[in-house]
């Protein structure tokens, strides 16, 4: 909704998530955001989100998934 951009509402869900992961020993905050999605894009790297490689060599990771009985 174009009325609640810019207000900062992207940030502060991300800050407590970050306060939660960090309450609850967490390592790490994973996310999954689709390519096309360069708002959300956006408003993660500002947080400090990046996408990432487990070896450079071969490219960023990559998710998968597979539906059980015949389900997406």
């Amino acid at each position: 909704m174009e009325a609640y951009r810019g207000l900062g509402i992207s940030q502060q869900l991300l800050a407590k998530v970050d306060e939660i992961a960090q309450q609850r020993g967490c390592c790490k905050v994973t996310l999954e955001v689709l390519q096309g999605n360069t708002v959300a894009q956006k408003a993660y790297q500002k947080y400090g989100f990046t996408g990432y490689e487990l070896d450079p060599a071969m490219g960023q990771a990559m998710f998968w998934h597979k539906g059980v009985g015949g389900k997406v």
